[in-house]
């Protein structure tokens, strides 16, 4: 089973580098996608999305054995490995903060996931794991 990595992820941190040098597009997208308003958007969703994943990018080396004292003759651990494969489903609203709460952690903690948009609002997500496709390795 692999194990979850033990420092940031550059690959998480070249992300939300990218995002942020996005963030009009995103904006416009998510205008266009589902109605937001523009503004909204970019000052509030955007930057929320991005700080998001700031704080998930840290879980790695956060993640990490623990020994549980009990009484009588035994070792009790609880181990913290990636499950593997995750399915996770957004919905037609708030589509940035969904992803961000759904992809950013499940990354984060050295899993792959299998997302599914909204048919009727796919643009965002799109966009966004386009982003996230440029910057792996």
């Amino acid at each position: 089973m692999p194990q979850i990595a033990t420092e940031k992820s550059p690959i998480l941190l070249r992300f939300y580098d990218l995002v942020e040098k996005h963030n009009d597009e995103i904006a416009a997208l998510e205008t266009w996608n589902i109605g937001k308003l523009y503004d909204q958007a970019a000052k509030t969703e955007s930057p929320m999305f991005v700080c998001l994943f700031r704080y998930y990018v840290g879980w790695p080396d956060k993640i990490h054995r623990m020994t549980i004292l009990v009484d009588g003759n035994y070792h009790v651990q609880t181990l913290h490995e990636p499950i593997g494969v995750t399915g996770q489903i957004i919905p037609w609203n708030f589509l940035l903060l969904m992803f961000a709460w759904k992809v950013g952690p499940v990354l984060a903690c050295g899993n792959t996931i299998a997302l599914k948009t909204s048919k009727k609002t796919p643009l965002t997500d799109i966009i966004v794991a386009k982003l996230l496709h440029e910057v792996r390795p």
